[in-house]
């Protein structure tokens, strides 16, 4: 070997070879790349072969057999336990061919034809997961009954390369008929239904075999997450089950199991009531279901490894009030039903409380019997929650320093026109929106606090478009009330009037921020979460500010008026002093009490629901009474819980910062209950917020006449003729407003 001239290698016998240089010696030469290569595919060989020969079938895992979870009261004390696993295997000769299909097209379309893994499925979903487009398996029928049967559900690499080997060994020593008879007993349906034929009682009260392809078409859809396609606890998924079922349906029909003439004649299949295990009756199952909720949709644990069990549950509820609550339904309501009269079948009742200090959950309440009504009245999101919605929008009024049509600042004193059927304005122009008053009732020139007394809904439906339907939301979502919330969009003429339907524990929250000041920490159903000895870390909570202090406590001032000498005065049987707002939805289908002290936010809502079709209905001549409203039962329900949770507890007053012209406030009620004599005056406002101590008494002294001018009524002395509409609110227009102003009753 010799160097030439020039710096080329040469051998004897060879042409010289330029030297590499520049950049050029950094590229690899194809002999680098090909040795690379065949190294590469060389290891990758070697350790599919070594994990293949290394990794055994193993024995069924314990969460085939899953353990149960055990819930406890606040103080530590036993409330509840689910681990009673329903399961019942099945030969596959046992469910209709048409309901493997239909599980086949919802996890697995090819998996008849396909090998044990699909490893370009596996890197698409991983690829997917890493570029935040959610989090996706990737998996076969196959891996999944692995996974399942004789693994855990932890996400791990380790766990994932168990399954992979496991996979095609099992495919190799199992026909997929049994792989697939394995997968429908082993998967979970919801209902605590393991396996197909669970499920298919749990949902349908009848054997697996019985199915019918509509029917089989739904529990397959249940598989890819049954929280989310279960509409019976949870009303609100009725869309999205129903898309996901009409995607197994046209997968059948793709690959030629379902002929499009019998696709076109399916019917949804409405699931049949539920049968609760006897272990979680009564309210246990409310609680459980609840708190299962909370758990998976906060992230603290996923539906797989709390299905899998094994963990201790402390939750934030406390036994006295629990059962407080029932005792407090039981006597003010459901004992004055009779099972003869219809409409006393469709009796609901729902209601929670918190501790507005720490957003604990201290009390719930979600019916009758979880075993008898299974869905819960505490967290169901279908009910509109009528006039228990309008302190929100006039804490937003003065949260965002609103002013009526006239420029004059909405205070408790502003004077609006109470006339029923009003045409309600915006800058002027008609917006075609003119709601009617309980019982056609007109009240003329009224205050905000006298309207806020006796629910006025012409008032209420000018201040939302005074304040802006935008920030009303704003303001609603602040509160704790989820933005995705049905009706709650701002584009919607009626949100002040309640036609929103956020469930009785988020509006329970909304009071606690009123009860503290405006200031709120995010609710919470438990308290601690141990498994093994060690604990499982919680979110953090932190304390905010949802609303002003004086927006807060400016609200509190007129909904203690509301208890005082308005439509709540039910409420001062709890012997303290109280503020809260009553409701009534559309059609009388729902009566709400929402209401507080310094110590307790609590809201009750009594529903009206049809038990065979499951939907709402108004509840006239229920117990006897003409109509159900929320001064009634619901506000009866929470003087006696009230009084019970606090008793022995010292009764402390409202401190109250108010906004100027908000005025003194009455003494509170006394102990025994009777309401005060109202105050003959109202105090002038002053240049700064007014602070409100503490009373200890009833005032003495005569008092004075004031001596400020009263405020300009904002209502206009005649309706214009024009009806340009505004973005700020839209026109419903000649028909919407004929509509609205047909109805006697508007969220009273």
């Amino acid at each position: 070997m010799s160097d030439d001239p020039e710096g080329r290698t040469t051998t004897p016998g060879s042409a010289a070879r330029p030297r590499r240089t520049g950049w050029r010696r950094l590229v690899p030469t194809w002999r680098t790349v090909l040795t690379s290569v065949v190294l590469f595919l060389l290891v990758l060989v070697g350790g599919l072969v070594a994990g293949y020969l290394l990794v055994d079938i193993p024995p069924a895992n314990s969460a085939a057999k899953a353990q149960s979870n055990v819930y406890l009261y606040s103080d530590g004390t036993f409330l509840a336990r689910d681990g009673d696993v329903n399961r019942e295997n099945v030969a596959l000769s046992q469910i209709p061919k048409t309901t493997q299909q239909a599980v086949l097209a919802a996890e697995d379309r090819d998996f008849y034809s396909e090998s044990a893994v699909d490893p370009a499925a596996m890197l698409r979903a991983a690829w997917n997961t890493v570029t935040g487009k959610g989090k996706q398996s990737g998996s076969t029928i196959t891996q999944q009954y692995v996974k399942n049967y004789y693994l855990g559900q932890e996400q791990t690499l380790t766990r994932k390369a168990k399954e992979f080997f496991i996979a095609i060994k099992l495919d190799r020593e199992e026909t997929k008929d049994q792989i697939l008879e394995g997968y429908l007993n082993s998967s979970y349906y919801g209902r605590n239904a393991y396996g197909i034929q669970a499920a298919a009682q749990a949902y349908y009260g009848k054997n697996s075999e019985r199915l019918t392809t509509a029917e089989g078409a739904y529990l397959a859809t249940l598989l890819n997450a049954p929280s989310l396609y279960d509409i019976t606890a949870h009303p609100e998924n009725k869309r999205r089950a129903l898309a996901r079922w009409n995607y197994v349906l046209d997968g059948m029909v793709k690959k030629k199991w379902l002929s499009r003439a019998e696709r076109a004649a399916m019917k949804f299949p409405e699931p049949g009531p539920v049968k609760a295990s006897a272990g979680l009756s009564g309210q246990r199952g409310y609680v459980v279901e609840a708190v299962k909720d909370y758990l998976t949709r906060n992230r603290i644990l996923d539906e797989d490894t709390l299905r899998a069990g094994g963990y201790r549950i402390t939750t934030t509820l406390g036994r006295h009030r629990q059962d407080a609550f029932v005792d407090a339904v039981t006597t003010r309501l459901m004992d004055k039903l009779d099972k003869t009269r219809k409409v006393d079948t469709y009796v609901r009742a729902g209601g929670a409380s918190i501790d507005p200090a720490t957003g604990r959950v201290v009390a719930m309440y979600g019916g009758i019997d979880y075993a008898k009504q299974y869905v819960n009245g505490a967290t169901r999101r279908d009910y509109q929650v009528g006039s228990t919605f309008k302190p929100i929008v006039f804490a937003s009024a003065v949260q965002n320093r609103s002013t009526t049509q006239d420029g004059v600042p909405i205070t408790p004193e502003t004077v609006y026109d109470g006339t029923n059927k009003r045409m309600t304005l915006s800058h002027g122009s008609p917006t075609g929106f003119a709601p009617a008053n309980e019982d056609d009732r007109s009240y003329g020139p009224i205050t905000v606090t006298e309207a806020t007394d006796r629910s006025v809904n012409a008032v209420y439906a000018q201040m939302g478009i005074d304040v802006g339907p935008t920030k009303v939301r704003n303001t609603a979502v602040d509160l704790g009330i989820p933005p995705d919330t049905p009706s709650l969009a701002a584009s919607q003429g009626a949100i002040s009037l309640g036609t929103a339907t956020p469930s009785v524990l988020e509006m329970t929250q909304v009071y606690a921020g009123f009860a503290h000041h405006g200031r709120q920490r995010p609710y919470t159903l438990v308290d601690k979460v141990a498994k093994s000895g060690g604990n499982i870390p919680l979110p953090e909570r932190a304390e905010r500010t949802a609303l002003d202090r004086s927006a807060a406590d400016t609200t509190t001032s007129i909904l203690r008026s509301v208890v005082d000498g308005g439509t709540g005065t039910a409420a001062q049987g709890a012997g303290r002093p109280a503020a809260g707002k009553t409701g009534t939805a559309e059609g009388d289908k729902a009566a709400w009490f929402a209401g507080y002290t310094p110590e307790l936010a609590t809201v009750v809502a009594v529903l009206g629901q049809n038990p065979k079709s499951a939907a709402q209905e108004p509840l006239y001549g229920a117990a006897g009474e003409p109509r159900i409203n929320g001064g009634g039962f619901p506000a009866e329900i929470w003087a006696d819980y009230t009084a019970a949770a606090l008793e022995g507890r010292p009764v402390t007053d409202f401190d109250l910062q108010l906004e100027p012209g908000a005025g003194p406030l009455p003494p509170a009620p006394t102990d025994s209950g009777t309401a005060p004599e109202p105050p003959g005056t109202t105090a002038p406002p002053t240049a700064g917020p007014t602070t409100v101590p503490p009373s200890t008494g009833p005032p003495t002294g005569t008092p004075t006449t004031p001596t400020v001018e009263p405020p300009t009524p904002t209502f206009p002395t005649e309706q214009p003729t024009t009806t340009e509409p505004t973005e700020e609110f839209p026109t419903v227009g000649p028909e919407g407003a004929a509509a609205y102003a047909g109805r006697r009753e508007w969220l009273l």
